[in-house]
């Protein structure tokens, strides 16, 4: 059965009521109780007032109207949103391009903040601090062994620029624990994950969101391809969620004619809003190839349908999220704030995108998993679109509205029976885990082959190490037939080299390594 969101309003208001009437019992006799000086306050306001003035207990009023309000926002569609202050940092924080921190990637490894690599140029780097290296102490304080979490631990280590914290690691093959003071920066952070040239003329560019900075690192990882000699552009936005209207916008202009609409908005409260490309565009004569995927949505989404409805370029890959909905984001003064759908965005030939919903969030938000269960990850024609939601490109390809963006070459997930033990080894982290763990006891090893190329062509995935993912598959009580196992061999190589070149050199290093395996990478190659 649905959860009533509104609940916590219900009770707010029962609250109020049962206030009312226990004063109304108490002061007898029928008489009104009048809220002295409350003739400029509104019904909630008022029932809020009643509460923290004479409800017989002790309520926290501030919470109490923070649930009220997120369960009216829930209500309403899945993309407004209300943040408390601390919250609405965070998120403000991820969409500015920078922070403030000591600059180095971790994850929890054996209940250990474990670095994974220092950000070139950033303050741990300066002071010495290491991948592999252990943080066992932050100030006085110890953080190993102690459950710490990612969150506390970002807490711990993030904090206003030229602050100061110190920290004693544990470092492989040193006894004592190391002590730094590491003096705080501003970090930057960056959507373009990577970009390089898969060949001779092809370049690729992988972005993972569209933050304040994310034109500006466009255009030059751009300048950088095409001065390696790209004449053929792959567009990368698999799993990229969206994030500013106006970078995605920007681009956009970089691949479409000046004059050629983008994209138009509207809400009840919006007049319609058009959006043209505005300049000569560094992208405007070389095919473009986008990569879509069930992860791909809103600003992605506006990306991908803009080319489409210009017929420039072709879509590659899986049906997108299907998330049509622009959000404005208000701040309501005390340090929260209000991101509220204020209109719809339309592609060039009138496609709203926004797939249905129905009031029940989780559903709304997982609704990639009934693909699965409907078949339409294993084939296209298990997608149906309403003839009502057809559209027509000024080049005469029919596209669809009423759900997400759908590629002009589908790029379906294999039914490889083959696969399933490969798979399930993956999926359990099992592959993952073994290649950090080599990557910490062998770090230096590793690093003596210079660069991740190096080390993808001469380093050798032995029978060896094979045979150990294989023993902790069996622990997980994880088995394949024969001619699964020998895909497993074929397959875990390539993945396992993937991983340590990331831990090792550097994130960007893994795409380059695993490209044979990206399946929609190589249809896309092959158009």
């Amino acid at each position: 059965m649905k959860r009533n969101v509104l609940t916590p309003v219900f009770m707010a208001v029962a609250m109020a009521l049962g206030v009312v009437m226990g004063i109304a019992i108490a002061r007898g006799n029928g008489d009104k109780t009048v809220i002295q000086g409350s003739g400029d306050l509104n019904t909630i306001e008022k029932v809020f007032y009643l509460i923290q003035n004479e409800y017989v207990d002790t309520v926290n009023i501030d919470q109490l109207q923070v649930d009220a309000v997120t369960s009216v926002i829930d209500e309403m569609d899945p993309h407004s949103e209300y943040f408390v202050p601390e919250v609405l940092e965070e998120v403000t924080e991820e969409l500015q391009g920078s922070f403030e921190g000591i600059g180095v990637t971790f994850r929890i490894e054996h209940d250990t903040i474990t670095i994974i690599n220092t950000i070139k140029g950033g303050p741990s780097e300066k002071v010495g601090i290491q991948g592999g290296d252990r943080i066992i102490y932050v100030g006085d304080s110890i953080v190993a062994g102690n459950g710490i979490t990612n969150a506390t631990a970002m807490k711990l280590l993030k904090g206003p620029r030229n602050t100061k914290v110190e920290v004693k690691v544990l470092r492989r093959g040193i006894a004592e624990l190391l002590d730094f003071t590491i003096t705080r920066d501003v970090i930057p952070t960056y959507s373009v994950e990577v970009a390089y040239m898969i060949d001779d003329t092809t370049g690729y560019l992988k972005l993972s969101k569209f933050i304040a900075t994310t034109h500006k690192e466009f255009v030059k990882a751009v300048k950088e391809l095409k001065a390696e000699g790209m004449t053929n552009f792959i567009f990368d936005l698999r799993g990229n969620s969206g994030g500013y209207l106006g970078e995605a916008v920007d681009i956009v202009d970089e691949m479409l004619p000046k004059g050629s609409l983008i994209v138009y908005t509207q809400g009840e409260h919006r007049d319609r809003q058009y959006i043209y490309a505005r300049r000569n565009g560094m992208l405007e004569d070389m095919p473009v190839t986008i990569l879509i995927d069930e992860g791909s949505a809103s600003a992605s989404e506006i990306v991908a349908g803009a080319l489409q409805d210009n017929d420039r370029g072709t879509i590659v890959g899986r049906r997108s999220f299907g998330k049509g909905l622009v959000q404005e984001q208000f701040d309501l003064g005390d340090g929260a704030g209000l991101r509220l759908t204020v209109a719809r965005y339309y592609t060039p030939t009138g496609r709203c995108i926004q797939k249905p919903y129905d009031g029940d969030r989780e559903k709304y938000l997982f609704e990639a998993y009934d693909r699965y269960t409907s078949g339409e990850m294993f084939t296209a024609d298990s997608i149906h679109f309403a003839d009502s939601l057809k559209y027509t490109t000024p080049g005469g390809k029919i596209v669809y509205g009423g759900g997400g963006i759908m590629p002009d070459v589908y790029v379906p997930l294999k039914q490889d029976t083959t696969e399933y033990f490969f798979n399930k080894v993956v999926n359990a982290s099992i592959l993952f885990q073994y290649a950090f763990d080599f990557s910490d006891s062998h770090r230096d090893e590793i690093l003596g082959y210079g660069n991740a190329k190096n080390f993808n062509d001469n380093f050798v995935f032995s029978e060896k190490m094979f045979n150990d993912i294989l023993k902790e598959a069996k622990k997980k009580k994880i088995t394949g037939t024969d001619e699964q196992v020998e895909k497993a061999r074929e397959l875990m190589g390539p993945l396992f080299k993937a991983y340590v070149a990331r831990n090792i050199f550097s994130d960007e290093e893994f795409y380059p390594i695993y490209e044979p395996l990206d399946e929609i990478l190589q249809k896309a190659l092959k158009k």
